[in-house]
């Protein structure tokens, strides 16, 4: 017995040590990570700042940091920082790197409106192409190329944005071969998600939709790449759709200004920005600067970024989650709702949807705002349809990117029956239930019966009139007219607007100018933005990843101790400030208890 006590000792003081070990070694590179940012991003020379999105952005920064996040910048947090930049004397340009394939449309026009911004300011911006080559949304990497005012390619590339393209893979076939029965609804023919798995190739308005939002997409980027380089936009497009074209080319018929690589572009950056001046990662520069938060009156920015889902995030930096959490947003608008500062919302929203039950929750708490007489305006992102669509939609306004994916008022559900599938390989699913002949509707082993099809039939019919009448009351636009416009199809932003699905063009900051005035804020006042659910810091996170504040402070302090490493308790001194602080807001932010939808 006494030798066994001591094994557990043995095995229990490894883990403490291993665990602490750890941490504390994650903790060390999280700090000096933040110093190496904070000295290579050290302004004490002009400064050119260079923005790559080789390696894409997501639209906005998560509430939690992630450990596996596969991109460290947002959309928001690019916009912000160059309206910070504009009014930073020691930032003279900025070098924005081209991905060599495609940009999220949406994305591409809200980088735009930055890009004209910072130009107005009378800082240069540059761009450089390592080539553009066949992908679906390319002609959006040269829309925010030409934003820029100058774009630069590398020799012996190639300038292969010719037109929008996308591809679509078609099940029915392989299902009909190997016996799996796609068993869906759909409300209506536009509604089309599920297509691949009921057809072979495109019904006629699973096609119409498509080309319609391509067409779009195409026309606004082609529209505004005309715009920003001067060009007639037929010409443009006529030159474009002869391509592709080698580097050279592209610089003769004007597509691009000059030939070089990235090391030239900089060198001539440099040479602008004056003596000693110096290149400095936009991710950097993000990192240590805090944009000026002024003003009188303060907007409350409250994020959607996903598929929408009912109850709440882990809350985990070890998590992976990209999910819209009813509870969490439902609790983000009360939490505005009872702040006293903040005076309206601006609610980003850029989601391709989800549940409906979800949707109505976060639908019922936005209601609750513009009761408490806090405007609330929709900035959408790169999406907001179906769900995303359903939460917008009671909105007091809704503006959009003109290449934002909206609408998409419909509704879908079913199942796969794999019974028949699984029998020819000599596995045989069978069913046992008790109750009413509906429990068993969603086995997988065989099809919905013909009452079971009745029964789900008239749960999509009423999901899809529900939404249609939210539509209707919020959008103020009669339900029959909704009727026309909906069936599942998907618009862009610029297609929607003389629709009445959105009020305005624009992106992030048109939003916020919407909701100073409808918030009765003057257009000349500065406002601070306050963010709601509040971002939780690093060593927050990873309190509530390891299970609760004060047991991953006591393994970190076990690790201190052990390893006697000086580093470890000015770490932990960090740590214990931040968990004060966390405290201190959270007895504001966060109330034990919410309404009740």
């Amino acid at each position: 017995m006494k030798q066994f006590l001591i094994t557990v000792a043995g095995v229990f003081a490894g883990l403490v040590l291993f665990v602490g070990a750890f941490f504390l070694f994650l903790a060390v590179s999280v700090a000096s990570s933040l110093s190496s940012a904070s000295e290579r991003a050290s302004l004490h020379h002009p400064t050119v700042l260079e923005l790559d999105l080789r390696s894409g952005l997501t639209d906005q920064d998560p509430a939690t940091p992630s450990f596996f996040s596969s991109s460290k910048l947002s959309v928001l947090k690019v916009i912000q920082t160059l309206r910070y930049a504009e009014t930073d004397d020691r930032v003279k340009s900025l070098l924005v790197r081209l991905p060599e394939g495609g940009i999220t449309p949406a994305t591409a026009d809200e980088l735009r409106l930055a890009f004209i911004h910072f130009r107005r300011a009378g800082k240069p911006i540059m761009a450089h192409s390592q080539g553009l080559y066949p992908s679906g949304l390319v002609i959006s990497s040269y829309e925010v190329g030409a934003a820029t005012g100058e774009i630069w390619m590398q020799p012996d590339s190639s300038f292969q944005a010719t037109g929008v393209s996308t591809s679509e893979m078609f099940l029915k076939r392989a299902f009909d071969k190997y016996g799996v029965k796609a068993d869906y609804e759909q409300r209506y023919e536009y509604k089309n998600a599920v297509n691949p798995y009921l057809h072979d190739d495109y019904t006629p308005a699973h096609r119409e939709a498509t080309l319609g939002w391509m067409g779009s997409v195409y026309d606004t980027a082609i529209g505004a790449a005309a715009e920003d380089r001067k060009l007639d936009a037929k010409s443009l497009k006529a030159v474009i759709e002869a391509g592709p074209y080698s580097a050279d080319e592209a610089v003769t018929k004007h597509l691009v200004d000059r030939l070089g690589q990235v090391h030239d572009a900089e060198a001539s950056l440099k040479a602008r920005a004056g003596e000693d001046a110096q290149i400095v990662d936009f991710e950097d520069y993000a990192a240590v600067v805090r944009p000026a938060n002024k003003g009188a009156s303060t907007i409350a920015v409250i994020g959607a970024e996903g598929a929408i889902v009912t109850g709440h995030g882990s809350g985990s930096p070890f998590a992976q989650d990209s999910n819209v959490y009813s509870d969490d947003t439902a609790k983000a608008f009360y939490s505005a709702i009872k702040d006293k500062d903040v005076k309206a919302i601006v609610f980003r929203v850029s989601s391709p949807g989800g549940s409906d039950t979800a949707s109505e929750q976060i639908l019922a708490a936005m209601r609750a705002a513009k009761a408490a007489g806090k405007p609330v305006v929709v900035s959408m992102g790169a999406y907001a349809a179906s769900g995303g669509y359903w939460i917008s939609s009671d909105a007091s306004a809704i503006v959009a990117q003109p290449s934002t994916l909206t609408g998409s008022i419909g509704v879908y559900g079913g199942k796969f029956a794999i019974g028949d599938a699984l029998a020819r390989f000599g596995v045989d699913m069978k069913d046992v239930s008790v109750g009413g002949g509906y429990s068993d509707a969603f086995s997988g082993s065989k099809e919905f019966t013909p009452a079971q099809r009745a029964a789900f039939a008239g749960w999509m019919d009423h999901i899809y009139n529900g939404f249609v009448h939210r539509v209707s009351v919020g959008r103020n636009i009669p339900e029959a007219r909704v009727r026309e416009i909906a069936k599942g199809r998907v618009w862009t932003g610029a297609q929607a607007k003389p629709l009445g699905l959105v009020d305005e063009i624009g992106g992030f900051y048109e939003a916020v100018d919407k909701a100073k005035a409808l918030a009765k804020i003057p257009a000349s006042e500065d406002v601070k933005f306050k963010s709601f659910p509040r971002q939780k810091g690093f060593w927050e996170s990873l309190s509530h990843g390891m299970g609760g504040a004060e047991s991953s402070m006591k393994v970190l302090a076990a690790a201190g101790w052990i390893m006697a490493d000086p580093r470890a308790s000015a770490l932990l001194d960090k740590a214990a400030e931040s968990r004060l602080r966390s405290q201190s807001h959270a007895a504001v932010l966060a109330p034990r208890e919410l309404p009740r939808d």
